[in-house]
């Protein structure tokens, strides 16, 4: 997805790319459906009836009726800046034409080709009147495909937040989908962390901590005030892209659930990329707001240390992030885990409130997760010495050993440095025991 190609091109000579430039954006047409597969039990069915179906069932009407204009590639609509309780976000959005990014990007070209990967590719374009763009071309227009095309425009066209990537606009034609975002200049967090940027340490301990608390509280917005609230489910680093002033804005909304009022949880096929995936949704795919709150431990343990979710050790064999913290959290050697590439420059007591954190969200068990209004008020220091709640081991670890199991090369991924390492989509829900309580995912706040 469109984060994770913000890393580091391999800018290799391919044929073919840039001449399939016939405009396509004179005949607009768009044909969405729904799954086939239900992501529902059936007893789950009986509690939130077909209201639930109707609401997944996405189509290019309701995508036209969230942008409030119709399918035309020759008009546009533009709404300006809005003012929201999170800040000023630009909530400006056009419908463009094929011919239109298809100039921005001088053909598609692959001096301009910022990654690419199962779905398609994403470009950088610069559009007639200078705005600097960022393109994702999706590659073939197979049912999923279409499902994700319309799951993004569909959350996009909903959130409108200062820590979420937003719409700038998209395109539909003949057979190409496109959706349109702003550039950042600063690529993903990945780049930085483990990319190209890395040796550079552009990121400081201030700087993370700031990026931290901005995802949180994107994450924050799309759990508590988008309606239906909205579980992101692919909560990582490539998908946290940095502006020019290195704010975070999260990203890639093709796996995301809009959750109906009233509804806690979902049992689904898993999607989303391992090492970053709650135990409960990558084995039994039960999945709910904890599920990116997990995720959000992971990718704070990843900020801290500056290590993988899952790191190749010698002799082919793997080991988890939390496997390697959890000795050194319950030993109390906190100053261990921070990236030797930062040479000892952070705030102590930030670095025990945000350990303490990361162990909370990375449990084992829903419950005993914070939701992301806790864990927003404990990064920024707003909570009471009597409420804050210490943890000193990571209990989730019990089961890295099934988690790996589960880590096979994905088809949809290449091999290169700019993909995303650990990638799997689609995975059945395992024929194993699960051991937690039914009655969370009844009761879930």
């Amino acid at each position: 997805m469109l984060p994770k190609l913000f890393v580091q091109a391999n800018l290799k000579s391919k044929v073919g790319l840039a001449g399939q430039s016939r405009s396509a954006g004179t005949n607009c047409t768009c044909h969405l459906r729904g799954p086939k597969r239900r992501f529902y039990t059936l007893k789950e069915k009986n509690l939130v009836g077909h209201k639930l179906l109707n609401l997944f069932t996405i189509s290019s009407h309701h995508i036209v009726s969230i942008m409030g204009s119709s399918f035309s590639c020759c008009g546009s609509e533009r709404v300006d800046e809005v003012s929201t309780s999170f800040g000023v976000v630009n909530n400006s959005w056009r419908i463009f034409t094929y011919k239109e990014l298809h100039a921005a990007t001088n053909g598609f070209s692959d001096d301009n080709k910022l990654g690419e990967g199962g779905f398609g590719s994403v470009y950088w374009g610069r559009t007639s009147d200078g705005l600097q763009i960022a393109v994702k071309k999706l590659k073939a227009m197979n049912s999923k495909a279409e499902m994700e095309f319309a799951v993004e425009v569909e959350v996009l066209g909903r959130v409108r937040h200062k820590n979420l990537l937003g719409l700038r606009g998209y395109c539909v034609g003949d057979d190409q989908r496109l959706i349109v975002y702003d550039y950042m200049p600063n690529l993903s967090l990945i780049s930085h962390l483990h990319g190209q940027f890395a040796v550079e340490v552009e990121l400081n301990w201030q700087r993370r901590m700031n990026i931290a608390i901005g995802s949180a509280e994107g994450l924050l917005y799309l759990h508590r005030e988008v309606t239906p609230h909205i579980i992101h489910r692919d909560v990582k680093a490539s998908n946290v892209l940095l502006n020019s002033e290195f704010e975070p804005l999260v990203a890639d909304f093709g796996f995301a659930k809009l959750i109906p009022e009233g509804v806690s949880h979902m049992t689904t096929r898993v999607k989303g990329t391992l090492g970053y995936l709650a135990p409960e949704y990558a084995m039994w795919g039960k999945v709910s707001e904890s599920c990116d709150v997990y995720s959000f431990g992971i990718l704070l343990l990843e900020l801290i240390s500056g290590r993988k979710p899952i790191e190749k050790l010698p002799g082919g064999l793997k080991r988890t992030i939390t496997e390697w913290a959890e000795p050194l959290i319950s030993k109390g050697k906190f100053r261990d885990l921070v990236d030797p590439k930062l040479r000892g420059n952070f705030d102590e007591n930030q670095l025990k409130q945000a350990i303490n954190v990361a162990a909370l969200c990375v449990q084992s068990e829903p419950e005993k997760r914070p939701n992301m209004k806790q864990v927003v008020n404990l990064l920024k220091g707003y909570e009471s010495e009597e409420k804050k709640v210490s943890v000193t081991r990571i209990d989730s670890i019990k089961y890295n050993e099934e988690l790996l199991a589960l880590d096979q090369p994905s088809d949809e991924e290449p091999d290169d440095a700019s993909a995303s390492y650990g990638v799997f989509s689609a995975i059945e829900v395992q024929n194993m025991k699960d051991p937690y309580k039914r009655g969370y995912y009844k009761n879930i706040a």
